[in-house]
């Protein structure tokens, strides 16, 4: 018998509108981490601009493990592929240029000797201030090892990294470059817009994270970025803009939110150098147990 289950699903944010979300994983009908290989089979969407994603699935089980054909649909070939977006973030995003999945056509897994386990995928990629797709061929290798490393991704998404955001690029960096006061935000704002003229910060937290969640990675899981909770833009010695965020990542198999730290670098010339990463405790302002030593 199908089991319908009513699933929040973070996914980042189109080119206009309000990217607000309030994401609340106890509310959803059944507790997917019950059934960490069940994927969806069919899905209603109904889609919120911004974020949010609402499905309705009917629910299937799939060893995660599965070699061969994959289905595309699947948790398998998705997670993999995820990975690519996250992949592609970390070394072409930019304040105006963002990646997403926009979907997966084929898969296919194999495990690869004492290495780990391949993908091979066929996914459309879309970078969404654009609002181009293009038909993409990727590789991903999840390394075997009890130590977790990051997986190995190769991708060829040629068509998407000859759009030229330079001109957008160099005003927003000569713009808070030459800022006479430091930047101090919070996106969104607690009535859940955001402004126009920080979308781009937005988009900047969006590449950022994925440098998390390439990290951070397996076949098990299925990160996205959920909300940029704050910013602060930092004073800096050299020519690099240099930023403090805080951000909620989602991850989907267990419906946890997870807060993470990002410090990190941007200029139109180095793109995105994360100097520090730090997950954060899940209750920012408990009081730490007493020494019982």
């Amino acid at each position: 018998m199908g089991l319908r289950i009513l699933v929040f699903l973070a996914v980042l944010m189109g080119v206009t509108g309000s990217p607000s979300v309030t994401i609340t994983p106890e509310s959803a009908s059944a507790d997917m981490s019950a059934y960490p290989n069940s994927v969806p089979e069919t899905a209603e969407e109904t889609e919120i601009f911004g974020q949010q994603k609402v499905l309705i699935v009917e629910e299937a089980e799939e060893d995660v493990m599965a070699t061969g054909e994959l289905n595309p649909d699947h948790y398998p070939a998705q997670r993999a592929a995820k990975v690519v977006q996250h992949y592609l973030n970390t070394r072409y995003g930019s304040p105006y240029r963002l990646f997403g999945l926009h979907g997966v056509h084929s898969g296919n897994a194999e495990d690869v000797a004492d290495s780990g386990r391949k993908y091979q995928l066929e996914i459309s990629v879309q970078e969404f201030i654009s609002n181009n797709t293009e038909k993409c061929s990727a590789e991903v290798l999840f390394p075997r090892g009890e130590q977790q490393r990051s997986p190995q991704v190769q991708a060829s998404c040629e068509e998407l990294l000859k759009i030229n955001t330079e001109a957008q690029e160099e005003a927003f960096y000569q713009q808070y470059k030459t800022n006479q006061s430091l930047l101090s935000a919070d996106l969104p704002d607690s009535y859940g817009n955001i402004d126009p003229g920080m979308e781009p910060l937005w988009h900047l937290g969006a590449v950022a994270s994925s440098y998390i969640m390439l990290h951070e990675s397996t076949e098990n899981t299925l990160y996205s970025m959920a909300q940029v909770t704050n910013i602060t833009q930092l004073a800096t010695e050299n020519d690099q803009l240099k930023f403090d965020y805080h951000v909620l990542l989602h991850e989907m198999t267990s419906q946890e939110i997870v807060h993470w730290k990002l410090l990190f670098t941007w200029s139109p010339s180095e793109g995105v150098k994360v100097l520090q990463m730090e997950q954060l405790p899940r209750c920012q302002h408990c009081a730490k147990p007493p020494n019982t030593n």
